[in-house]
């Protein structure tokens, strides 16, 4: 499976300027690459993370995100995972959407909003897991923050191979990025896919290159760079059942005293 991480240097809820970087990106691996089978961008894609819900809200049956990215799927043949918010009622959702040439695969609403930053006071929370299958591989979606919740991966893991998390991650919190992903790809044992962003947002906030792909083995994956922000990676997907038989650590899980006990 080849996977292209594309760390987008954001622009502060500005559709149109990163409307054009996530064109030349795409063209950029168009122009590098054959065969790719997904394109993953950072949360919140077209606006960055931002708590102004009502301002970058769309209506899911005519997004102007969805759309822009289901018209890019379909120019470069390929399947793009991004990020766009959505309106829920009188509040909104940080999604994860999937796209193909077909149309939409998914779409994922961010079960975890950030109540340490007040995300949770502008973004109504999901309560549904979303997967699909992509280059033979079983995928689950996540957002940024629900990386710290490690029930979350046990779920999908049950059918995943590949776990998928797109963030707005800022430099001083890097080090936990990197080690719960670390993390979450050695205890589920599938791969875990994490793109974040690069720059800084509108909030003065830093991020530092840390998209990275990690394998059931817990080994971070070394890919090609075509820019400061792409990266083109191969997964070997037989890793996954290869290393769930030779060290069957779930069958040891004991899920009816977890329930106990949690």
């Amino acid at each position: 499976m080849k996977v292209a991480l594309v760390s987008l240097n954001q622009s502060w809820e500005n559709k149109a300027e990163n409307k054009q970087k996530v064109g030349e990106t795409l063209a950029l691996i168009a122009e590098h690459c054959t065969n790719t089978d997904l394109v993953v961008y950072p949360e919140m894609t077209l606006t960055g993370f931002t708590m102004e819900s009502q301002k970058v809200k769309e209506d899911e049956l005519s997004s102007e995100t969805i759309t822009f990215f289901k018209e890019q799927a379909k120019k470069y043949k390929v399947s793009i995972a991004f990020g766009v918010v959505l309106s829920k009622g009188e509040k909104a959702t940080n999604n994860l959407v999937v796209v193909s040439e077909q149309g939409v695969l998914a779409t994922y609403a961010k079960i975890h909003p950030f109540s340490y930053a007040g995300e949770n006071d502008y973004y109504q929370a999901g309560d549904e897991l979303k997967k699909l299958t992509i280059g033979g591989a079983t995928i689950g979606l996540t957002i940024c923050y629900d990386l710290r919740f490690p029930e979350l991966y046990q779920a999908y893991s049950k059918d995943c191979s590949v776990i998928l998390n797109i963030a707005n991650w800022p430099e001083r919190r890097v080090s936990h990025w990197r080690a719960l992903n670390k993390a979450r790809a050695i205890e589920n044992q599938v791969f875990m896919i994490a793109v974040n962003r690069i720059g800084t947002d509108g909030k003065g906030l830093q991020y530092v290159f840390s998209s990275h792909i990690v394998s059931p083995y817990g080994e971070e994956l070394k890919g090609t760079s075509l820019s400061e922000e792409v990266v083109v990676y191969d997964l070997n997907l037989e890793e996954v059942a290869q290393y769930r038989a030779e060290f069957p650590v779930k069958n040891d899980r004991k899920i009816t005293l977890y329930k106990e006990i949690l």
